[in-house]
Order: C-alpha cells, then structure tokens, then sequence
C-alpha cells in the first residue's frame, strides 16, 4: 500500500507536496496527466461545436454517445486484454489468486462476470454518462452555466485541473456511503458488489440509480464557473479512474521490469470485506472517519470489532 499523501501532513511540508503534485508516482503523473491529455484531445477533435448544441438534437447527441462508447470499450477492452486474456504479467501483482468467473453463473446478465460487467458498463454506465455531459453542454450553449474562457484565466483552469481529484474523491466518499445505506445497498449497490474478484470491466459495473449518482460528480459546474472541456475531463476522469482502479492489479509491469502503480488495494479490500474504504486514497476520509482498513491484522481486528462479526 503507497505511503501517505503529503498533503495532509501536520505541520504542512510545501516541498514534499509540490515534489507529490509534480513528481513520480503524484497527483499529475502518471495517471491524472493521461487523463486529461485524451480530455483535451476529446474536447479539440471529438466534440461538437457550442453552436450545435442550443437545441436537444439527435445528432450531436448521437456524436457524443459513441465517442463515450468508443473510449470506454478500448479502454477497459485493452486493459482486459492484456491483463486476463494473454495474462502478459501473470499474477504478478495481481490481488485475488483466481481470475475472473468466466464459467456460466445465472447470477450475470450473458451467464458471465465479463459480459454482465459490459452489459452494465455500456448498457446503463455509458448512457447516464452522456446523458449528464448533454445536459451540461446544453447548459452552456445556452448560457444557463457561466463559461470561462481558458486563454483569459490560466491560472485559474491550472488549479482547477489540479484541484477536481480532490473533488472526485470527496463526491466518491458521500455517494458511496450513501449508497452502503441498506435500502440502497440492497436494491442498488448490491450490483456492484457481486464482483468479489474484479476486472476492468467491474469499473461502472452499476446499477442505473448508482451511475446516476456517481455522474453527478459533474453538477459541480453548475455552481462553479468554468469551461466544457472541464466537464469532458470530470466524466472521463470518474470513467477511467474507476476502469483503471478496479483490474485486481496493484500495479503493472511494463517491459518486465518498470511498474506503473495503480493504487487501490484499498478499494479491492473494499469489495472483499464490504464495509471498510469507502474512499480511495487521495482524501483519507476512511482514516478520519475509522473506516479505513490497510490489509494489516490489526485493521482487519478494528472492522471486526467495529461491526460486531467476523468477515473471511
């Protein structure tokens, strides 16, 4: 498990956290710098123009609709590929000894863990996905959400780019607790939740009232002046974040040697106990709020105290 973020260090540390936010493994690099880079390149070739969209039109709803499926299956499809079906690192690194049920189990839609994750991801995760990014370029169209034009604040976009991890991370932690309520979890989360051992495709594996929350990640700007490739970069981010972290890896081996670190042991703890790191490890929520469990007995001792049973 990585060691703590400065950031929340006490008393502050500027050199440490400026070396985390520019360095290597950080806040920008590797993964949240690939991010926005195919954010940017989405917005400038990928996107229709404002003008296009004053009025709800098929068109360019359309448009969007399939470049979000595009990225969404080469991603998650490539990660799949390399990691399950050619197994190119074996287990090396790998969290659950098993690979994923790929024998038939009438508990998945298709009879598959695979195909039910797809079903749900494409099905249900890539049309809520669209229909907030729709809905929030409409708005800005329309002049219903105020713009910012990038070239006349750069240091205000900069900060923003830096600063919304920090706010999916936050929104993460609410819904997800929210959605761990037991009328929600046994009506809703409980999808999700049927990938013990998860791949790729486990990412946005969700029920449609669950991505509903999950998307609203987006709303912010509603409130926060900014500008739509902003949004692109907000709804990618929760798409590729979540497909990324959820492989079952730790980290991946590249040219047999170097190491490309996931971070989400956390997470995968989370869908082996259920009830523990309900965050991940950017705001330490779960640390703050007695829920975090770090893979050592005396976390796992703390949860079984903390709800009265025992979890193997």
């Amino acid at each position: 498990m990585p060691g703590a973020i400065p950031a929340w260090s006490w008393p502050p540390q500027p050199i440490k956290v400026l070396k985390w936010v520019f360095g290597y493994p950080g806040l920008l690099f590797p993964w949240n710098a690939i991010f926005f880079g195919i954010a940017v390149a989405t917005w400038a070739y990928l996107t229709p123009e404002l003008a296009r969209m004053v009025e709800f039109r098929i068109d360019w709803i359309a448009e969007i609709y399939f470049r979000n499926l595009a990225l969404l299956v080469v991603w998650a499809s490539a990660l799949h590929l390399w990691l399950y079906t050619f197994r190119g690192q074996g287990t090396t690194y790998k969290f659950h000894p098993k690979w994923l049920n790929d024998d038939k189990n009438l508990t998945f839609v298709g009879g598959t863990q695979l195909r039910d994750n797809a079903f749900w991801g494409i099905a249900s995760g890539c049309t809520v996905w669209t229909a907030y990014e729709v809905v929030m370029m409409w708005g800005y169209a329309n002049g219903q959400i105020d713009l910012v034009d990038w070239n006349t604040a750069p240091a205000y976009f900069t900060l923003m780019v830096l600063l919304i991890p920090f706010w999916r991370d936050f929104h993460f932690y609410l819904i997800h607790r929210l959605i761990h309520w037991k009328p929600l979890y046994r009506t809703v989360h409980y999808l999700h939740h049927k990938n013990v051992n998860m791949g790729p495709w486990t990412g946005i594996s969700m029920h449609p009232v669950e991505h509903v929350f999950y998307f609203s990640v987006a709303m912010l700007f509603w409130f926060v002046p900014s500008h739509p490739l902003m949004v692109v970069f907000i709804l990618q981010h929760a798409v590729l974040v979540a497909t990324t972290g959820h492989t079952g890896f730790e980290d991946y081996v590249v040219k047999g040697k170097a190491k490309l670190p996931t971070g989400q042991f956390i997470h995968y703890l989370h869908h082996r106990y259920f009830e523990c790191n309900y965050g991940s490890q950017m705001v330490p929520f779960d640390k703050w709020f007695g829920s975090l469990h770090d893979g050592s007995p005396e976390a796992h001792a703390r949860m079984q105290e903390r709800w009265g049973e025992k979890r193997t």
